[in-house]
């Protein structure tokens, strides 16, 4: 990746899924943070900002869609590229995510980790200025 130092938010509340993804992604050079649910995710927000946040949409408290229709409905946030990975592959659910904005969706069972990452590089390299 280049020079850049990107920042990824993973808000996923199955820790080491969320420890796999972290360690993969600083590896290639990601300053990666962890929330593991929607109100974790909302108040790290409050003191920094991601340069992508790769989302979870099943999760307690607060679920992955709540937090979107939350981030969307906010100016300051409402920018943020999300990237999807979750165990809802439903066409309604996909669609539902699109819907509120999500740049890609990935369906765990479907996604290996090392295709998710190639992955994640590319739309940073893309999407992140």
């Amino acid at each position: 990746m280049e020079n850049k130092k990107y920042k990824v938010l993973i808000v996923e509340d199955d820790h080491v899924l969320s420890l796999v993804l972290k360690g993969r992604l600083e590896k290639e050079g990601v300053e990666v943070k962890q929330a593991f649910n929607g109100k974790e995710a909302l108040d790290y927000l409050r003191t920094d900002t991601p340069d992508l946040i790769l989302l979870d949409l099943i999760m307690p408290q607060m679920s992955g869609f709540e937090f979107l229709e939350s981030i969307r409905s906010d100016p300051q946030y409402s920018l943020i590229p999300v990237v999807v990975i979750s165990n809802l592959g439903q066409e309604s659910d996909i669609e539902k995510a699109k819907s509120l904005g999500v740049i890609e969706y990935y369906v765990k069972v479907r996604t290996s980790i090392d295709s998710l990452i190639g992955e994640i590089k590319n739309i940073l390299e893309k999407n992140v200025k």
